[in-house]
């Protein structure tokens, strides 16, 4: 290996990069580099989501957005997502196959559900990694908010929710939010 092989292999390594290719033409004049950073791991991403719980003054452990939420779901052992939207919600918009379906409040009347908290007792353990989820990440806080009070350790709130907020033509799921960012999910 060449000497600027060596240096070029060593400034991918230093530079945190998962994959670094690199060609040199044949007079030894030129390297092209093709870069691609490294996939934060399970530990970065439950970091970065504990720290926008303390910036934010949370009572939770964290809160994720969908791609972080969803690396976790399926790296974390025993990891559960709750899924807090209505059964409308669920019907008319879709659901994340896999997901525990769990309401927090019902339609029409958008009543908080009375059995919430012994239903997720029934549905998770108190020592999972539990994340909630609802359209926009309103709802799904409060269920968090619920959890923790409750005695579940390691709760999350999944930001953006399924849908996101709307954008300005007053439209969900363009722009942010689980089904925007191209995650798993069925239409029913």
């Amino acid at each position: 290996m060449c000497v600027l092989c060596f240096f070029a292999c060593f400034w991918c390594i230093q530079s945190n990069l998962n994959l670094c290719l690199f060609n040199m033409d044949s007079d030894y004049t030129e390297i092209v580099l093709i870069l691609e950073p490294a996939m934060p791991t399970l530990s970065e991403f439950l970091h970065r989501a504990q720290a926008r719980a303390q910036q934010e003054n949370l009572p939770y452990e964290g809160a994720l957005i969908p791609l972080e939420a969803n690396f976790i779901w399926q790296h974390a052992p025993g990891a559960k997502l709750v899924d807090v939207r209505s059964h409308a919600e669920i019907e008319l918009v879709g659901y994340i196959p896999g997901a525990i379906l769990l309401e927090w409040q019902a339609f029409p009347d958008w009543k908080i559900n009375p059995y919430f908290l012994p239903q997720l007792k029934q549905l998770v353990d108190k020592q999972s990694l539990v994340m909630f989820l609802c359209r926009s990440g309103g709802r799904s806080h409060q269920s968090a908010v619920m959890a923790h009070a409750a005695g579940y350790t390691e709760v999350y709130n999944v930001l953006e929710g399924f849908e996101g907020d709307r954008n300005a033509l007053l439209h969900r799921g363009a722009g942010k939010g689980w089904k925007a960012a191209g995650l798993s999910w069925i239409q029913k």
